[in-house]
């Protein structure tokens, strides 16, 4: 943008005037954070009325992610970046003595996700607009989000996320984009004119309420969408009766059940109003977002027949997966097409993304709660699936079994994967590896009836944020070396092969991650009073918090290596400090059991003056964005320990390669990929391959009490869990009883010999800093393939523009 920093100065002193009636004197931090991030908006308002206007007068087809989560992070400086005005930003704030940093410390996270999934939609969103992809986002704008986590006596606390406290500058209510999402009531059908119709009735009406948040690419002209949904009454369901007659309670009653809808993130769904309420959330943002799209289609005056060819919903995991049955509704009820051309319509629109084979991952709804909430959509789903089953009958000659494995509703149940398949003429899997787990083993049978339709589309990061903003030290000596090229093209990083063996840089980038850990050592003495040794391998594991994601491997090597130090404190062992960072679902009892162990072993270890800072245990609370961005450019060893096979992908093991940290992992997800790219001395892998693993689960597992018997580190470290050693007597019989008495379902116990002797290898290879900080370059040079930027041309190519 061509802004100069004197006109700067003078929009943003402005801008402090029009929002708070304050000048610079008397504005405090916060309100010189919110009028820089709406300036900052302003800025992007014409590009992104002219982005809107250009697709519409091209007719370029609109592609919609429809996602449970956007992970967005910090979005002040990620817009300064991407609109290419940081420095000059910076410059006009140093002349009226505020301090940029300052004021991007002030910015609250939106929270709007967990984990993985939804940090993968935002880089998706990022790169679409960086690529001038006509690509937007439909979500939930939730009001608390999932939770924030405090760390309290080693247990997790969940406590309100609060984000929207001071507002969120980036949005931009649509009041007058609002949409009717309709819940309850009973369907029946009539002949009207010849055709059978459908009628809806009785039900309840909830406004949902669009907020736009514009997401600018880097380097172009484009700013694209993300549309959250928010649940609202309309005005007129206010009970004005019962308030006048002082019934305060009962007058509100309505409203609150409303918006309970977009309240939190993931509402827990251990119990039935829960699942409830999962339910009426996923509907509800699915059912406003097509209705939203279907609403700008027509006014192109476009054939309805032709929808397919102009817009594409994407759908990410499960969660969206009624957008199948919403698209049929409106092409059938409102536009009254046949059901065949709304089949068609609908399957050439859809595309579905899966990203797991855990059976508990892959949604289900209970056949009665369906009926009772979503009447017509059930009904819907209810032909889709009689359509579906007569077609497998017919080509399988009443396989009743086969039938039954593919059908949308079995045994009482609505399976949403089984829907999105049905309804998409896409399926992709997110890895080589977890792509070929879906199409030969977990959905064998749909791929052998949909041969063409499955492909894989190996997940991606941004590094925009990743490498660009979360490390600019990195950043710059990368571009000293070889050119500012990278930043638009990532796959420029491998000319950073010539340096791998140049002693000097090598030094240099030994120094850059020196003074990441610095940070980091800093930020966790200043926030939690924690001090961590800047000279010890940082070794990390932060993802969310999942038995199959294995920190319960971890820990245990952990109390293993204070059990060997104890025995023999002259081992030859560096100074190491395992940080891990993860939230637990608030129902995941054995997850929080996790993170109350890894805290009293941290507290048992850190205390004890034997150790003398040679192994350091360290919990950072409150995974976010924020800290990702933190603490992944200080992190030397990327732990990427899940059980083989159960991991999708995975983006954390991406992340920390772009920041060259080396990945200590097993041949799962997008490992296999980052180890085929790196090469075999560049990784350190353990463990199973998921050829092992699944062959285990055909044959019922393994014993797990024979490892306790015959390995005697096991047969301590479990002795010590269930007699009180790290916390009271009883405290861990949850993950004493997971790993013997249930048999060790992700293998901890298995893999523990074959993950001792890797982390042996670690301690090894760190001596040799030459070696160790070429392992790092080279993970460094060759994490450019894995950039949500070219994930996201594959799409476009091989799905959405076919």
């Amino acid at each position: 943008m061509n802004l100069t920093k004197e006109q700067i100065k003078s929009d943003y002193q402005k801008k402090l005037i029009s929002l708070f009636a304050e000048d610079l004197e008397e504005s405090s931090v916060l309100h010189q954070y919110i009028a820089l991030a709406e300036l900052v908006k302003e800025y992007s308002f014409e590009r992104w009325m002219k982005t809107n206007k250009r697709y519409k007068k091209e007719g370029t087809k609109q592609i919609y992610y429809f996602s449970m989560e956007f992970l967005l992070g910090k979005l002040l400086e990620n817009n300064l970046i991407n609109l290419g005005i940081k420095e000059v930003v910076r410059e006009a704030l140093d002349d009226l003595g505020i301090r940029l940093e300052e004021l991007e410390n002030v910015e609250r996270e939106a929270g709007l996700g967990n984990g993985g999934l939804g940090r993968l939609a935002a880089c998706f969103l990022d790169s679409m607009a960086a690529l001038s992809i006509a690509g937007h986002g439909n979500g939930i704008r939730y009001k608390y989000g999932l939770f924030k986590q405090k760390i309290r006596d080693g247990y997790q606390v969940e406590m309100p996320d609060d984000w929207l406290r001071h507002g969120y500058p980036w949005e931009i209510r649509r009041i007058d984009k609002s949409v009717i999402v309709k819940f309850g009531g009973y369907v029946y059908f009539t002949n009207e004119n010849g055709r059978f119709t459908a009628k809806h009735e009785g039900y309840e009406e909830v406004l949902a309420v669009p907020y736009d948040v514009p997401i600018i690419g880097y380097g172009t002209e484009t700013v694209n969408t993300l549309r959250l949904w928010s649940a609202e009454v309309k005005s007129r369901d206010f009970d004005f009766e019962s308030f006048s007659a002082g019934e305060y309670t009962k007058a509100v009653e309505h409203k609150y059940s409303v918006e309970s809808i977009s309240q939190v993130l993931y509402p827990d769904d251990t119990t039935e109003k829960g699942k409830l309420l999962r339910l009426k959330q996923e509907y509800f943002f699915v059912s406003a977002g097509v209705q939203s799209i279907m609403r700008t289609f027509k006014k192109s005056g476009r054939s309805i027949y032709d929808f397919h060819k102009y817009v594409a919903i994407h759908i990410n995991d499960t969660h969206p997966a009624l957008a199948v049955a919403e698209l049929m509704r409106i092409l059938v009820d409102e536009e009254y097409l046949s059901w065949e051309d709304a089949w068609e319509i609908t399957t050439k629109t859809m595309a579905y993304t899966n990203h797991t084979i855990m059976s508990e991952a892959l949604e289900k709804w209970p056949v009665d709660m369906m009926k009772k909430l979503l009447p017509r959509i059930y009904t819907i789903i209810e032909e889709i699936n009689r359509r579906f089953c007569q077609e497998l009958m017919d080509r399988y000659n009443n396989d009743w079994n086969k039938v039954d494995r593919m059908a949308i509703i079995s045994g009482g149940w609505v399976k949403m994967a089984n829907l999105a398949i049905v309804g998409s003429h896409s399926v992709n899997g997110v890895s080589k590896l977890h792509t070929d787990i879906l199409k030969y083993q977990e959905l064998k049978d749909f791929h052998e009836y949909y041969p063409g339709k499955f492909n894989n589309k190996t997940n991606g990061i941004t590094h925009r944020r990743w490498l660009i903003k979360a490390n600019p030290e990195l950043t710059n000596l990368i571009s000293e070396a070889i050119g500012c090229d990278f930043l638009k093209n990532p796959r420029e990083l491998i000319n950073l092969e010539k340096y791998k063996d140049d002693k000097s840089f090598l030094d240099r980038l030994e120094k850059v991650k020196y003074n990441n850990k610095l940070k980091f050592a800093d930020y966790m003495k200043k926030t939690q009073g924690i001090k961590i040794d800047p000279n010890s391998i940082f070794d990390v594991q932060a993802k969310r918090l999942h038995a199959y994601k294995r920190q319960l491997l971890n820990i245990l090597h952990v109390i293993n290596l204070y059990n060997e130090f104890l025995d023999n404190p002259n081992m030859d062992l560096l100074p190491h400090t395992f940080i891990f960072s993860a939230k637990a679902a608030p129902g995941y009892y054995l997850a929080k059991k996790i993170i109350k162990l890894i805290n009293s072993v941290g507290e048992k270890i850190n205390n004890d003056i034997r150790v003398n800072d040679r192994i350091k245990v360290v919990f950072a609370e409150n995974y976010n964005v924020s800290l990702a961005e933190k603490l992944i450019p200080s992190a030397e060893v990327s732990e990427q320990i899940s059980t083989a096979s159960k991991e999708a992908s995975g983006t954390g093991n991406m992340k920390f390669m772009m920041n060259g940290a080396i990945t200590l992992g097993t041949l799962d997800g997008a490992n296999v990929e980052i180890y085929e790219e790196v090469g075999d001395e560049n990784i350190i892998i353990f463990g199973m391959t998921s050829e092992e693993v699944i062959n285990y689960y055909k044959n019922g597992g393994y014993h797990s009490w024979d490892l306790y018997y015959q390995d005697r580190r096991l047969t301590r470290i479990l002795n010590e869990l269930d007699d009180g050693y790290f916390a009271p007597r009883g405290e861990f019989k949850e993950i004493f009883n997971h790993l013997l008495t249930y048999n060790d379902e992700f293998f901890v116990l298995k893999d523990f010999a074959s993950y001792c002797d890797a982390h042996k290898k670690i301690n090894e290879l760190y001596k040799d800093r030459f070696r160790w900080n070429r392992m790092s370059l080279i993970n460094i040079a060759h994490s450019g393939r894995f950039s949500s930027d070219n994930t996201i041309l594959e799409y476009a190519k091989d799905i959405w523009f076919k």
